[in-house]
């Protein structure tokens, strides 16, 4: 059985003016950092797979990790806003996510940066769920619906300018900044939250988690990105050689 909640819930006022549009700009750029994060690496995979001397299959890991691990947080993100608190636990994520792009910039090879996407997938997956409950706690009633178009406006926009701002940080820098320029952007947005939020903390639960449905899911995400994967390079092949058979002269 759940525990009592270790304080009262604080029912806070909405924010109104400056304070409600700063709050709104520093959740709204770091959604956009992290869904950039799942496309901004997808143009430019020959270039890192060549860098760190691995195919471009392989290479591909670098997307397939982050989603996989940030697919798997997201069930808990619930229950780690609940045990921790929303605005901790959003500031927290931001935090982490910017140490493991730093990491992800200076790996040297290919498994170093598949672990360090994978932790920043991992550390990425409340980003999202917790943002979206912090707009709907702190936005005054009658503009909840405004303040949740805008922010799925974002989550439209990046996914979009993620190849773009991709192809053009490897022609004209390179690799390793696909991750750098979290760094700044990250910065802002969690000086911001935490300047705005942190005396506006949601209540904490102590509730136990779900460790055998927490393990099903792992298990299942892993065989299907497996399965995608293989089924992925044996499409490429077959491409391949029925591409090449006519020219044969044997």
């Amino acid at each position: 059985m759940a525990e009592k909640p270790e304080a009262a819930d604080h029912e806070y006022p909405p924010l109104r003016g400056g304070r409600l549009f700063w709050m709104t700009v520093a959740i709204a750029i770091s959604s956009f950092m992290e869904i950039l994060d799942m496309t901004i690496v997808n143009v430019s995979v020959p270039s890192i797979s060549g860098s760190l001397g691995v195919s471009n299959s392989e290479g591909t890991w670098a997307i397939s990790s982050y989603m996989l691990a940030a697919a798997v947080m997201q069930p808990l993100t619930g229950w780690i806003g609940r045990r921790f608190g929303e605005v901790r636990t959003f500031v927290t994520s931001i935090c982490l996510f910017m140490l493991f792009s730093a990491l992800c910039g200076l790996a040297t090879s290919m498994n170093m940066l598949v672990a360090a996407r994978l932790i920043q997938g991992f550390v990425s997956g409340p980003m999202m769920s917790v943002a979206q409950a912090i707009l709907l706690r702190n936005y005054p009633i009658e503009r909840r619906g405004m303040a949740i178009a805008l922010w799925a406006m974002v989550l439209i926009i990046a996914p979009i300018f993620g190849p773009i701002i991709g192809g053009w940080i490897t022609d004209n820098l390179s690799w390793p900044w696909l991750f750098y320029i979290n760094l700044p952007v990250g910065a802002v947005s969690a000086g911001a939250s935490w300047m705005l939020l942190r005396h506006r903390e949601s209540k904490k639960v102590r509730q136990p988690i779900d460790a055998v449905g927490l393990a099903l899911l792992v298990v299942a995400w892993v065989a299907c990105s497996s399965c995608w994967t293989t089924a992925m390079k044996r499409t490429g092949s077959t491409r391949r050689r029925s591409w090449l058979r006519p020219w044969r002269p044997w």
